[in-house]
């Protein structure tokens, strides 16, 4: 069995934290390589290949950091159906589950193949300007379009399957799946999905009419968003692509048929949420 490492920059932990678990995976006869453009790269001695390489040549993606290098990972491997193990190098992580502690363990049962694997839904994001080809990315969390003028509302006509929801007036609007409703979404008072719901949330971004509230759609449904504002927007999806919207700009959005595999902890979705929302606890 292979294994692909994607490690975040910037943490002083992380080159030796690589070090120590390709270390265990080839004792236990497992290949190892690095992504060489995102990071902090290989170890000394330790092999490399580019990112748009990597997919196709492993069996398990380890994305060692926090929810950005997870979703850069899944960016990475979704396409050729490699499950992704999210090791917790940061302060919340709602998509990289396993914190360093348990890290060793779930290593070697994805190595043994005795870790659950999930699939998560994701998006098709499709943006029609005017006077251009269109262009697509997936999305694993969200797609999000913004104002880029500054205390300026967007007006967003959104629709589905042709159908008319409504005229947003809004600092912005949020499209999320449900492995993204626990990120911006969450931020922004939109609802928590369970994971493996089939639903598709649409969040917008501080309304100027407060009864615009979240709407959660079906997940087979086609959403269609245009800027119906009279100046430029940005549309961003997963953090990680982003485009200008001019006025008059279409964005399509639609569930994707191959979804994203990810290693799943022994826990619930439930036990996640009280740890990292502190949901229970009592204040001093």
């Amino acid at each position: 069995m292979r294994f692909g490492f994607l490690v975040r920059a910037g943490n002083p932990e992380a080159p030796e934290l690589a070090r120590r678990f390709a270390e265990l995976l080839r004792a236990r006869g497992c290949e190892v390589v690095f992504v060489a453009d995102y990071g902090q790269g290989a170890p000394p001695g330790l092999p490399s290949l580019p990112g748009a390489d990597i997919g196709g040549r492993v069996d398990v993606m380890v994305a060692l950091g926090g929810d950005g290098t997870f979703l850069h990972g899944a960016e990475l491997v979704a396409d050729h159906d490699v499950p992704l193990l999210g090791l917790n190098l940061g302060s919340l992580g709602f998509l990289t589950p396993y914190t360093l502690a348990e890290a060793e363990a779930a290593l070697a049962d994805a190595a043994s193949g005795r870790l659950p694997v999930e699939e998560r839904m994701r998006l098709l994001v499709t943006l029609r300007a005017q006077g251009k080809s269109p262009e697509s990315q997936a999305a694993l969390n969200e797609t999000v379009i913004n104002q880029r003028e500054i205390a300026r509302l967007m007006e967003l006509q959104v629709s589905t399957n042709g159908d008319l929801i409504t005229n947003y007036r809004a600092d912005g609007l949020i499209v999320s799946t449900p492995t993204g409703s626990t990120a911006y979404n969450l931020s922004a008072g939109g609802p928590i999905l369970s994971p493996d719901m089939e639903a598709i949330v649409l969040t917008p971004i501080c309304p100027h009419t407060l009864s615009h509230r979240p709407l959660v759609l079906h997940a087979d449904l086609r959403i269609t968003v245009s800027n119906a504002s009279p100046y430029h927007g940005v549309l961003t999806v997963d953090g990680q692509w982003s485009r200008e919207m001019a006025p008059g700009d279409e964005v399509e959005v639609r569930r994707l048929p191959r979804c994203q595999r990810v290693f799943r902890p022994g826990h619930s979705f439930f036990k996640i949420l009280r740890q990292k929302l502190s949901w229970g606890e009592r204040k001093a």
